[in-house]
């Protein structure tokens, strides 16, 4: 009785396992989602809110910095200060509103990560300074790291672009130009707006972005 006990055991953790296993699920894009019980969605909003508040201040202090540092006026300090709705809800008539705010930016990488899919945007912001690269020698050092960083087989933080981009990526950093990432840049930027933008304006990010503060009484009477 104990061993068939024991093996009925042993089965129903297979089911489990596989339960598990196919409760998530790759999105188009490289992004890992999961699809949680109805009972633990409300602990596991409270979760995400609190981690992407979390990020978001981390993102956008790290923004703070890297302009500080390149600021020629000593003492010049940069906040960024949290957008209106009308600001906010601009961000989602182009993608390329949101990437030009640096708050919005920093809001889309937040939500990325809670996405596991950030290597997506850095890469895109990667590519964006390369280009702005002006040194052949630091052209070369940046292509390299861009290369290990995102591009080689099992990479850190390895894109979701094809095998033939790869090689031409790995024979154009040889001499190394500003359009060595290009072909990937395109892609990884067509995959963020067609499948990680949508989701991330539908998100209860991006709502509580756009939430507009309640009328106060004295307000409402004046």
């Amino acid at each position: 009785g104990r061993a068939r006990r024991g093996r009925g055991w042993v089965g129903m953790q297979s089911v489990l396992f596989l339960v598990v296993r196919r409760g998530g699920r790759m999105e188009r894009g490289g992004c890992r989602r999961s699809e949680p019980e109805e009972a633990d969605k409300g602990r596991l909003k409270r979760t995400i809110m609190k981690d992407w508040k979390t990020r978001l201040s981390y993102f956008l202090q790290n923004s703070s910095n890297s302009n500080k540092r390149k600021s020629k006026k000593a003492g010049k300090h940069h906040n960024y200060f949290r957008p209106s709705p009308e600001e906010a809800q601009l961000w989602s008539e182009a993608f390329d509103e949101l990437l030009a705010n640096k708050y919005g930016l920093a809001a889309f990488r937040a939500f990325l990560k809670s996405e596991f899919c950030e290597e997506n945007i850095e890469f895109w912001l990667a590519c964006e300074d390369f280009k702005k690269t002006k040194s052949p020698q630091k052209l070369t050092s940046k292509a390299k790291k861009i290369y290990n960083d995102f591009i080689e087989k099992e990479a850190p933080k390895e894109i979701n672009i094809d095998f033939q981009t790869k090689n031409m990526i790995a024979q154009n950093i040889q001499e190394a130009t500003h359009t060595c990432f290009s072909v990937a840049q395109k892609r990884v930027y067509s995959l963020m707006e067609n499948n990680s933008y949508p989701r991330f304006l539908e998100s209860e990010f991006y709502q509580e972005l756009c939430k507009k503060a309640p009328i106060s009484r004295a307000a409402q009477g004046t």
